[in-house]
């Protein structure tokens, strides 16, 4: 390993806005890491696999967070400490950074003393992480279907994998993704079809659930024209200091600079969003300043509200089918219950007629934050509805 000094790892692909998200964090807080596939030898790439795998079937203690029955390990990615530090999650990851790295100055979550301000924090970063994530993969396999090169960039980062087997390896994780649209909510209306585009790209609907397609764009054309009055007037969400809402913003929406279409798209509905984006992603941070006082105004009013019309349903949608499967004996959820047709509800988010899988790890988000919301007091919690109207997650 080079340099004289241990260094973090970060493991995982920049084709994950997970990844993203946590390489954002790591600069931001000034941790010198290594991405592991890219940057990792043969050798040191098979004993971080070695390590991944240990620790999802237990045989390796993860360091933070705790796994719940609620869980489920990500593909990617995780972060591998210098002193044989385990994490995964990226929002438990900036927790325990906070804690455990750096000082209050370059704090993600635990610097915020108002708890108003906190519940908002964990509010964009869950919505982002949840329903986010549907819109930049909507994004790149639907808007970007023709010009995307995921599946190549993936190969690329691998650097034991030579000649034939990248084409082998960039041909297999593309036509897994497009299967994968509908379970990541992204459902195309029965015979849709783009025209040029060969059958295997070509983005699926699901025998009996309604089509997502207008509503995942309707969503996410309101999320950035939602952002782009505020990062035309200020560095960050919240005011002068990067947070983990705005790691988790870029980790989602940055994943998309990479798709032709889609980063066309994003620039043409939004471009100083574009500019904010590009700049994160290279690593142009503003200098955060410790008692900065946080911006709750109007600009915010349409993020939220577009979060309460799309986030909220889904969350108690998902919540509600989980208690109710489980009731009834169920116990396989997430995607392998979703290929097999079990565990599976309806709704309407907006007026748009829906269907998914419950997924345990949306249960733990929406309970977790209904937490955070039940410790407020009654001044905060009418401060914070008299703000954003509905915004009380119960």
């Amino acid at each position: 390993m080079p340099g004289s000094q241990p260094q973090w790892i970060l493991s995982g692909s920049e084709l994950s806005p997970f990844h993203l998200k946590v390489a954002a964090m790591l600069r931001f807080k000034g941790i010198s890491y290594r991405d592991f596939p890219s940057q990792g030898g043969f050798l040191e790439n098979l004993r971080v696999s070695a390590r991944t795998k240990l620790l999802k079937v237990g045989l390796l203690k993860l360091t933070y967070p705790k796994f719940t029955e609620l869980d489920e390990f990500p593909l990617a990615p995780f972060l591998f400490g210098p002193n044989g530090e385990n994490l995964y999650d990226s929002s438990a990851i900036a927790v325990w950074l906070d804690q455990n790295v750096g000082s209050n100055k370059d704090d993600l979550v635990k610097f915020c003393e108002d708890k108003k301000i906190n519940f908002l924090i964990q509010l964009v970063d869950e919505y982002f992480d949840e329903f986010g994530l549907y819109l930049v993969h909507h994004a790149r396999w639907k808007i970007s279907a023709k010009d995307n090169n995921a599946g190549q960039r993936l190969a690329n980062e691998m650097p034991s994998i030579t000649g034939p087997f990248k084409s082998l390896i960039a041909n297999f994780f593309s036509a897994r993704q497009v299967r994968r649209c509908p379970y990541l909510f992204s459902i195309a209306p029965e015979g849709y079809c783009i025209e040029g585009l060969e059958n295997e790209r070509q983005p699926p609907s699901h025998s009996g659930f309604p089509a997502t397609h207008e509503l995942l764009e309707e969503s996410y054309l309101n999320i950035l024209h939602a952002l782009e009055p505020i990062f035309a007037t200020r560095p960050y969400l919240f005011g002068q200091r990067f947070t983990l809402a705005d790691a988790s913003i870029y980790g989602q929406l940055g994943m998309n600079l990479t798709d032709p279409t889609a980063a066309i798209w994003i620039k043409n509905n939004a471009p100083n969003v574009h500019q904010w984006l590009n700049a994160i992603h290279q690593g142009d941070f503003s200098e955060p300043k410790a008692n900065t006082e946080f911006i709750v105004d109007e600009l915010l009013q349409p993020l939220f509200t577009e979060i309460i019309r799309v986030f909220y349903p889904l969350m108690k949608l998902n919540e509600s089918a989980y208690k109710q499967h489980k009731k009834a004996g169920e116990v396989l959820f997430n995607e392998d219950a979703f290929w097999k047709g079990r565990s599976l509800y309806r709704g309407i988010i907006d007026g748009h007629p829906i269907a998914s899988v419950a997924k345990t790890f949306q249960v733990k988000t929406w309970r977790m934050l209904k937490n955070i919301w039940g410790d407020l007091d009654k001044t905060a919690k009418t401060d914070l509805v008299e703000a954003f109207s509905n915004i009380d997650p119960f």
